[in-house]
């Protein structure tokens, strides 16, 4: 299952009390105080780790609680401190106060991590209430409680490529034959109900990960459809591979359907469409694949490919021409 929003609640634990305590040794008169302090509470942390790629872990488990500090202890001993919490997240997830709104991180990178709610400090011990003119103190402090934040996951996928086009243009087939992935494939629209990551290896020191972006219509920028959870996830990548397909089954034209997406990426993100992009004509083996191609090389800037995941034509040089991409993304 994948899952790329979530809500969940996160509790801190509480610190513990400090300690009310008094010497007692033989031959010791008048011991003094020796309360310990309480030990801190654990916080909840959410850390973005390399091998996740999916919130769906976390689905049957909407609270997560830390422990609770222990209390002090006579004999200046101070409580243990509670144990953290770690939940652990993709790369890409944006953490919002759900309350609020306001975004508390956006772990990019393997490793961060953030604090989402910490734990309550420790209680002094009378022993730290002790003074010149207050030998005996009686006073102690409890602990903090420990803090109670509901959070909001949010999931965008990072991935250098991104692979973008109408519904059925041949996306999953295509990350199919890049990569080791193993999308669901169907001659019918909207197969792909969530994005599919596939990690593409050259040799052993050019590799790139794709993503197959599922299908957009018009108006998805309004949230027509599923727009809104497929969008977010053009954000993050590096390059744009744009599918044309040459023969829609629903007898749309090619050229416009692929100016239907452009408007579609402008409408929720202006900066989006100044992505390097790749324009290919898809299933290359088809009659009309030819003109499809010539009319869209006439129409934009840039150059035209085709290819064909069924039978391989192009992909070795659409492999080159990513790579190509990519080095250049790099040197801005």
């Amino acid at each position: 299952m994948f899952l790329d929003r979530i809500t969940i609640r996160c509790l801190a634990g509480d610190g513990g009390s400090g300690c009310l305590s008094f010497r007692r040794e033989s031959h010791v008169p008048r011991g003094g105080p020796d309360g310990g302090d309480g030990g801190r509470g654990g916080h909840v942390i959410i850390r973005a780790e390399e091998n996740i790629d999916s919130l769906a872990p976390l689905a049957g488990h909407r609270h997560w609680r830390a422990e609770r500090g222990q209390h002090g202890q006579g004999q200046l001993k101070t409580g243990r401190s509670g144990e953290d919490t770690v939940i652990l997240v993709p790369p890409g997830t944006l953490i919002r106060d759900a309350s609020r709104g306001h975004l508390l991180k956006d772990l990019d990178e393997p490793g961060q991590q953030v604090i989402v709610a910490r734990g309550g400090k420790g209680g002094l011990g009378n022993k730290r209430f002790a003074t010149s003119t207050n030998r005996v103190p009686r006073e102690y402090e409890p602990g903090e409680t420990g803090e109670t934040r509901q959070v909001q996951l949010e999931l965008k996928l990072i991935a250098d490529v991104g692979l973008i086009g109408k519904p059925n243009a041949g996306k999953s087939t295509l990350l199919s034959r890049l990569s080791h992935a193993t999308p669901e494939i169907a001659a019918y629209p909207f197969t792909t109900k969530y994005p599919n990551l596939g990690l593409v290896r050259v040799d052993y020191d050019a590799q790139f990960v794709v993503a197959d972006i599922p299908g957009l219509i018009e108006g998805a920028h309004g949230g027509v459809g599923l727009g809104h959870e497929f969008l977010r996830h053009v954000e993050r990548t590096r390059i744009l591979v744009h599918l044309v397909e040459p023969e829609p089954m629903d007898q749309t034209d090619p050229l416009e359907n692929y100016r239907s997406i452009r408007d579609e990426l402008r409408l929720y993100n202006e900066s989006l469409l100044e992505r390097s992009e790749l324009v290919l004509v898809t299933k290359c083996e088809l009659p009309p694949a030819d003109k499809t191609a010539a009319r869209l090389a006439e129409a934009l800037p840039g150059p035209v490919r085709q290819i064909s995941a069924a039978t391989g034509e192009g992909i070795r040089e659409l492999i080159g021409a990513i790579l190509v991409a990519l080095s250049e993304d790099d040197d801005r």
